[in-house]
């Protein structure tokens, strides 16, 4: 009995390990964190809030979530984390209370040819396996229905040693049956170069018959050494080679040859455009070289496979009257379906693990796409969701779960599934930090944490911290502009001409005919799915306006940059600034580029000496001999209005403007790119600011801000609210205004009804997503769209105005 009674007193007092329910962050330093100290509660949704640039990603990436790996990793042995990435204590002063974290970002999935939704979810690893035990008729292992495995043969005598005995098998043979067509290599398409677009073959190598960008005639390493190979007649006109002269200028593997005594090796003209152009990232590649190779190069459908990457074989194994292609071709909700459909206890716990994982697509609001298509197609928001795949049906409790932004890409009839799922994630016991500019999600938060006032140095304190009904009352920026409604507007613009689009197909497209009207504000809407992105860019790049001005299309493709890019390498701010202090001071602009002749030699021109520790965090020390202005000494005697290169690059961008828009430093060019970066709301960033310190939103915004300058009279824009605060909308909006009122037609794919409520005029897809969409389901003014109330959008719409 007293046994009893002394149980009741233990567990009437709290256990000691029951006290641990708060993440406690104090003195956070990372990036532009001003000594922050928050109390977050665990098993609860924490909203983060913030202008763009304000440091909400620093607090929930770089400090908490980078902590959590960084002591994971910690946990294994000292070998296993050598091969690990190594990460640096975030610069905090006390972390405590932290749990696993998963951390589900913005980075989009791998844009590799091979790459595909099935390959990156492991459902195709799956359906690989479904085939090779129950295909008919069987043709090998799950390799065999791989498009990434090559079959492969081979002989050739075995020697075996055992001990001081040697025996020797005469032959072994080896075979692997892989599952990759051999004509496309998997790739599902086929390239050919258009021989036209590299030379003119009415001219001779010596007449200047190249058009390749950047080949000059002088050029030792290029032309001179096709014209002085001695393989070549320099003077004869390309037409009238014989064909082992054209055989040797095309196709010629690499030989050693002598040019003015130096040993060069000169190579087939295709394969040298290979190496040199199409092994490299397009997006990375500067604009008129990125022109070039889309105008050289054209992709066809592999005529042997179909475009479906799968050898003979791998295509002839069917279940039912199934094979392994035209599963993956299926939409997904479809083709869980047809899993559900088979009954085969043999495989019963592949089947089922199958079926989860295709379940969870359509729950997540993905069951539109097909296992086939290459992820690097794929949304921002829709490679997020992908992500988030594996964790759904996960048994783990008590985990931190990290998103950026998940309703990125989402219609506002898709954000309410969304918070459905993070409510779920959260009520099995687990900690969810989002961080989010959508009152639709602010508003189902345990918990806020608004991060401000301003952007980059103006930002990085916490300005509020509570409920959702606190931080509407509580005067932030945030609190101010969460229940902010645009207005439809009264009058809109009148057309100037329109963009015929005819018999589009792109995708899940069904033969759509629309005209696009120019000299307005155009809007493409629909549910995600619906077909937007495949409307818009599979079918206006390449076109040309009315007038023949060239379409500009700005897709949500990553900037990618190391730590030696900042804005002024990025948007080419830097030219016309080496060139003044080049000129002002008679010495050669190489100076001025610290990736050149003026890099300090201590540090190349990094700023700081980064030490190797293994699998510890490397240190970062700034340079002794520049002091981290990462410019020789001399280089900084040089002056251009009373400043030297290293105070110029650490300027904002407002104050590059003003000091580069009269007097002694006047510049005309970098004005009106730093014109460009302040319009687009970027003026509080340093120019020399690394862009690997740059937020999602503030990348977005350079992004736009460079490829403005081109000149374009059509701009295409995908989703350029995404990383934007409800109060950098507004001015997004401004923007897009000035560059419709200068005769610009500005069409915009978008999901924010803010941007639908300002436009002209309104491009609706739908009625549904994959086979459900790919439809107009609307075209007219955001009034008559309102006033109709006849689609999903037309509906939320009418929510968000009040009418």
């Amino acid at each position: 009995m007293s046994m009893a009674r002394r149980t009741d007193t233990q567990s009437s007092a709290p256990h000691v390990a029951d006290s641990h329910d708060l993440i406690r962050v104090h003195g956070a330093r990372v990036n532009n964190l001003k000594d922050v100290s928050i109390e977050i509660p665990k098993r609860r949704l924490t909203v983060f809030t913030g202008v763009s640039g304000s440091g909400k990603s620093s607090l929930v990436f770089g400090t908490i979530a980078a902590e959590s790996q960084r002591l994971i990793n910690e946990t294994y042995s000292a070998f296993v984390q050598g091969f690990m990435p190594t990460l640096a204590r975030p610069e905090v002063d006390v972390l405590d209370g932290l749990t696993t974290a998963i951390i589900v970002d913005q980075q989009r999935l791998g844009g590799d040819p091979r790459s595909t939704v099935g390959t990156a979810t492991d459902a195709n690893a799956m359906l690989r396996i479904l085939f090779s035990r129950l295909g008919v008729p069987h043709i090998g292992s799950p390799n065999a229905f791989s498009f990434n495995v090559a079959s492969i043969r081979a002989s050739g005598a075995v020697t075996v040693e055992r001990g001081t005995e040697k025996t020797r098998t005469v032959k072994r043979t080896f075979t692997r049956t892989g599952g990759m067509c051999t004509r496309c290599e998997g790739r599902g398409s086929v390239s050919d170069i258009d021989l036209t677009q590299l030379y003119d073959d009415s001219k001779s190598i010596a007449e200047g018959a190249f058009t390749i960008p950047g080949w000059k005639s002088d050029s030792f390493w290029t032309v001179r050494v096709y014209a002085e190979s001695g393989l070549l007649d320099p003077d004869k006109p390309i037409r009238e080679f014989t064909k082992k002269e054209m055989h040797d200028f095309l196709y010629r593997e690499p030989t050693k040859v002598k040019v003015e005594g130096v040993n060069l090796t000169y190579e087939g003209l295709i394969p040298k455009i290979q190496k040199s152009f199409l092994s490299k990232d397009k997006e990375a590649m500067q604009p008129h070289i990125r022109a070039f190779v889309e105008r050289a190069v054209t992709f066809t459908t592999c005529p042997e496979c179909d475009g479906t990457r799968l050898s003979e074989g791998a295509r002839s194994s069917r279940i039912g009257k199934i094979n392994i292609a035209d599963a993956c071709a299926m939409q997904i909700s479809d083709l869980a379906e047809w899993v559900r459909g088979l009954d085969e206890p043999s495989v019963a716990p592949l089947l089922a693990a199958l079926q989860g994982t295709l379940d969870s697509f359509s729950e997540i609001g993905l069951g539109y796409l097909s296992l086939d298509r290459p992820s690097g197609t794929l949304s921002g928001g829709e490679a997020q969701r992908v992500k988030m795949i594996r964790h759904l049906g996960s048994s783990l409790t008590d985990t931190t779960y990290v998103f950026d932004e998940p309703t990125i890409g989402l219609h506002p009839h898709d954000i309410q599934r969304m918070n459905d799922l993070l409510l779920r994630l959260r009520d099995k016991g687990n900690t969810v930090l989002v961080v989010e500019h959508k009152p639709e999600t602010i508003a189902i938060a345990d918990h806020v944490v608004d991060l401000g006032p301003g952007a980059g140095a103006a930002g990085g304190t916490v300005c509020f911290e509570g409920t959702v009904e606190g931080l509407r009352a509580g005067g932030t920026v945030t609190g101010r502009h969460f229940d902010d409604r645009a207005a439809v507007k009264e009058t809109v613009r009148k057309p100037t001409g329109t963009l015929e689009i005819r018999g589009a197909t792109t995708h899940n497209l069904r033969d759509v005919d629309v005209d696009v009207p120019l000299g307005v504000l155009v809007v493409v809407t629909g549910v995600a799915g619906s077909g937007k992105s495949s409307l818009v860019h599979g079918s206006l790049p390449g076109q040309s306006g009315a007038a023949g001005e060239q379409v500009v299309s700005i897709d949500q493709g990553a900037i990618r940059g190391s730590r030696r890019s900042n804005p002024a390498t990025y948007t080419g701010l830097l030219d016309p600034i080496r060139k003044a202090f080049a000129k002002a001071n008679g010495v050669k602009p190489a100076l001025f580029s610290a990736n050149s002749e003026g890099a300090c030699p201590n540090c190349n021109g990094a700023g700081v000496i980064y030490t190797d520790l293994a699998m510890m965090a490397g240190v970062a020390t700034p340079c002794d001999e520049c002091e981290g202005k990462r410019f020789q000494a001399a280089v900084l005697d040089y002056h251009l209005g009373g400043r030297d290169i290293s105070e110029v690059l650490a300027m904002s961008v407002t104050e590059a403007e003003e000091f580069f828009g009269d007097g002694e430093a006047r510049t005309p060019a970098a004005h009106r790119i730093l014109g460009r970066l302040s319009d687009v709301g970027l003026g509080y960033l340093n120019i020399g600011q690394p862009l690997t310190t740059l937020s999602g939103g503030e990348r977005q915004r350079l992004k736009l801000a460079t490829q403005m300058a081109e000149k374009g009279g059509v701009y295409v824009l995908d989703e350029p609210t995404a990383g934007l605060h409800l109060a950098d909308v507004e001015q997004l909006l401004g923007l897009l205004d000035r560059l419709v009122d200068s005769g610009k037609s500005v069409i915009v794919v978008e999901h924010h009804q803010a941007v639908m409520a300002h436009a002209d005029w309104i491009i609706d897809l739908g009625p549904g997503a994959g086979h459900d969409g790919g439809r107009i389901v609307f075209e007219g003014t955001p009034a008559d769209l309102v006033a109709a109330r006849t689609t999903l959008t037309g509906e939320h719409l009418a929510a968000y105005v009040g009418a």
